[in-house]
Order: C-alpha cells, then structure tokens, then sequence
C-alpha cells in the first residue's frame, strides 16, 4: 500500500483520503479474510479488524513447547471448491494436498469376533458405481443392510437439499423411514455425518445431511476424497493469509476488537475500537452470531435475537505424544469404541526424537466436553491401546485436551430459518460467518462461502463488478 492509500488521523478519528471507497471486515477468521481479499482484489480500501492476537478464527495453531498444535483437527474434501480457493489464494494449496482417492480405515473392535478392519474406498467408476465395489466388501455391514445403503442413497440423490421442509425433519427418521438399521446410521452414515456436521442423526436437519452426502458421495467420483493440511493451520489460516492480505494492500490489525459500530449521518459507519474510530463506507461483520448479534444497529435484521436461537455444539480434540510409532497409517476412524478420528500429527507437529504424537477428534462432544484432563485421559487411553496393540506398553511423553464449546452452529432441524444472509436492512452492512445462509454445514468451506457472498453484496451495492471466484464451477 502507498503512503496516499494509508490513512491519515485527525483527533481520534481515522479519516482515509482518496476516491476509493473504504470497508471494514471485523473478524480475521476464513470469512473475514475471504471478504477482504475479496474487496481489496476489487479495488476497495480495506482495513480487517481481528480481536485475537492471530488470524483463522477456530481453526488455528499455537504452541506447546516443541509443538506446533492444531487446536482441532481439521479436513476438507475435494468438493470444498471454496476452501480450495482460499488455499490456492494464500499460496497454500500444496500444504494441504487431497488423497488421490478416498480411503478411510475403519476399525470396528466391538465386533463379537474380534477387531475388525474395513476402508471405505471409491474407484473411478462413475457415481453411483464409484464407491459400490466398497460397500459390496464393507465388512461392519450385513448384506442386507449393505443393500439397503444403496437404496437410500438412489432416494437421496432425488432430494433438492435446499428444499425447506427437509430443513424441518430430522436425519434420522429420514434414515428410518428408508430402511436403515441402527448398525447402518452406526457405521456408515453417522461415521461421515458427525465428523461432517458435528451432530449425531438425530439431531442433524436433513437439509443440511442431504447437503452433506449428496454433494460429498453423490455428485462426482472424487468429490469425497481427503485432504488436511500438512502443515500447522497457523501456517496457512494466519502466516500464508496475513503474506495474502498485506500483498493486497489489506490494513490488518490484530488485538483490534470491534465495541461499537454506527450510522454516520452524512452515510457510511463508523467502527469504534479501544485505539480508534474507523470511518467506512462498507462494514462486514465476519464474527459468531453472537457478537454479531451485540454489534447489530437497530433495524438491521427484522428480529436479531434469533441469531441467539442458533446453537452451537462443541468439539474435543485429545493430544497423545507416545515415545515410540504405534500408528502406521496417517488416520483411522473407530466402531464401537468412544473414539472418533484419530490422526497422525507427528511430522506437521514438528515433533523431534523420535515418538509419535495423535491427535484424536472428537466431534459432537457433549457429554465429555467438559470433564477433567484426568478423567479422559483414564478413559481414552485405554481405548487407543484396544485400538492400537502397538501402544500398548508405549510410554506416554504427554496427553493433553483442546476444547472448543462453541466450535460449530449445531445443525439441528429448523435451523435452516435461523440463518440469515449476507444482506442487511442498514445500507453498507453485510454478515459472514459459516454460521450465515451458507447452504452448508459450519465448515471451514462454509465460511469460506460466507465470504465470497458478503463481498459480493457490498461490491454490488458500491457499483464495483464482482467476478465470483466459483462461477464458472458452479
């Protein structure tokens, strides 16, 4: 940015010369550094406001001695068209690269004959084909129950997940209706759909499910293939989008949180923070329904206090060091064991002498969210050497939790009416947030999209042209 972009300060104000119009994006998480690279790439001042000390919202990293710690485990999928922007616009892409096909352990040790060991796996088949080889030998299904898979997912593939009456009926009675077994909701759909949704059947909307299986297994052959980043988040969400957003002239300012924003009268907003009042023609707020709900001006949403209607629900996230390897493979996922996703973190981890550090992600957590270090250590220990033969007799270099009580909305039925769009009442004030009328659930993808919609509503109303990054893969 050049010394005439940058803005000058008379008293406590800060005034920004020039002819471009100014925005503020409060919120330095992937909705709000979405919506400013967004703005800046269309030629508008943008000043990003960010409370922490860091940018990438809930998906960050941070230090424990030698580690570099993800607070959560997070993936996407080769259909996260969006998120696969972001990373190829911060330079990143090849930090968190994709499967070449999906393939996923699936270890069921509660099997009365003993541990036993299925993948789901895709071929090149087209879909629906693409993945019938592998449900033909999943070996945690029936044949009957095998067959009936297939014939929910041809009815699945009818539904429009944008249709509001699925928003209003629960995944599974949809799932019951269309004869699936506990066994099947078990270990099939509920393995994909609550590392997904961060919601057990039950308390997933079916719009949102649909969403979520129709476009990841049913829409093209590789649109469920893996990928998770290689490398810390804070490399990719923080250090590689902050490089991104300074390159395009971006003012960003961390431990800067938004208290207050209002009306100017001349037009426009002003944004109060404890240092200074930011004068702007467009404001974004990119920050959990909540705080967006604290910072609203009267009149912007028809009834903002059901943005306090959207619930949330928590993930854990448990931190294994062993002193020596006892997982070859560089994730699995578990039946009939408390434990979820277990994945392989040593390398991104930067973990050295040797040893092997787990990261095990526990999605939907409610009842554990909140009890003692030692109480799940005692009981997931114990479930990682059920699982794992080789750990057990390994020594335990450190075990830690990460929690995030609020780390999604929860998709519960209904929700669908709760989430607003990008488009306010008061003239220059947008939302984003995974948590907005994304279409998805509360995905990294999700606000990724939030972003693309929120710069594309204040661009259109500043008269600038919006090439939408996704159009011409929409």
């Amino acid at each position: 940015m050049t010394a005439d972009e940058r803005c000058a300060t008379t008293g406590d104000i800060t005034r920004h010369g020039g002819s471009r119009p100014h925005a503020v994006v409060v919120g330095g998480g992937l909705a709000g550094v979405t919506s400013a690279l967004q703005l800046a790439d269309a030629g508008v001042r943008v000043t990003l406001l960010e409370g922490r000390p860091r940018l990438g919202g809930l998906a960050f990293s941070f230090l424990r001695g030698e580690l570099s710690v993800d607070n959560g485990q997070h993936v996407y999928l080769r259909c996260c068209t969006a998120y696969r922007w972001f990373l190829d616009r911060v330079g990143g892409a090849h930090l968190a690269p994709v499967q070449d096909r999906l393939d996923v352990p699936v270890l069921d040790v509660g099997h009365p004959a003993g541990p036993r060991l299925g993948r789901l796996r895709r071929s090149a088949l087209p879909v629906p084909l693409h993945l019938a080889r592998s449900l033909a030998t999943y070996p945690h299904l029936s044949l009957a129950e095998r067959a009936s898979v297939g014939r929910a997912a041809l009815a699945l593939k009818k539904l429009d997940p944008a249709d509001p009456a699925l928003d209003d009926i629960d995944f599974a009675g949809w799932l019951g209706r269309h004869g699936q077994s506990p066994r099947t909701v078990e270990a099939l759909w509920d393995l994909v759909g609550v590392a997904t949704l961060n919601a057990t059947a039950p308390h997933a909307s079916m719009g949102l499910a649909a969403m979520v299986f129709k476009t990841g297994l049913l829409s093209e052959p590789g649109a469920a293939d893996i990928g998770w980043a290689h490398v810390p988040l804070g490399d990719l969400h923080d250090t590689l989008a902050r490089k991104a957003l300074d390159a395009a002239g971006v003012r960003t300012e961390v431990r800067a949180k938004a208290e207050r924003i209002q009306r100017r009268e001349g037009g426009g907003w002003s944004v109060h923070t404890a240092g200074e009042v930011l004068e702007a023609d467009t404001v974004v707020l990119a920050v959990p329904q909540r705080e967006t709900r604290e910072l609203l001006p009267d009149g912007a949403l028809d009834d903002p206090d059901r943005l306090l209607d959207i619930g949330t629900a928590p993930i854990l996230n448990l931190h294994v060091v062993y002193d020596r390897k006892v997982l070859r493979q560089p994730f699995f996922t578990a039946l009939g064991s408390p434990v979820q996703w277990v994945f392989d973190r040593t390398a991104s981890s930067g973990l050295t002498g040797g040893g092997q550090y787990l990261a095990v992600s526990q999605s939907a957590a409610q009842d554990d969210i909140d009890e003692p270090v030692a109480v799940l250590r005692e009981r997931y220990l114990p479930e990682l050497e059920r699982l794992l033969p080789a750990a057990r007799g390994a020594g335990i270099r450190d075990f830690f939790v990460t929690r995030e009580r609020t780390a999604t909305f929860a998709p519960t039925p209904g929700v669908g009416r709760l989430r607003p769009g990008a488009r306010t009442h008061a003239p220059g004030l947008y939302l984003a947030g995974s948590w907005t009328a994304t279409g998805w659930p509360a995905t990294m993808e999700s606000a990724v999209r939030s972003g693309f919609s929120a710069a594309g509503a204040a661009l259109s109303a500043l008269g600038r042209r919006y090439d939408h990054p996704l159009q011409e893969a929409a």
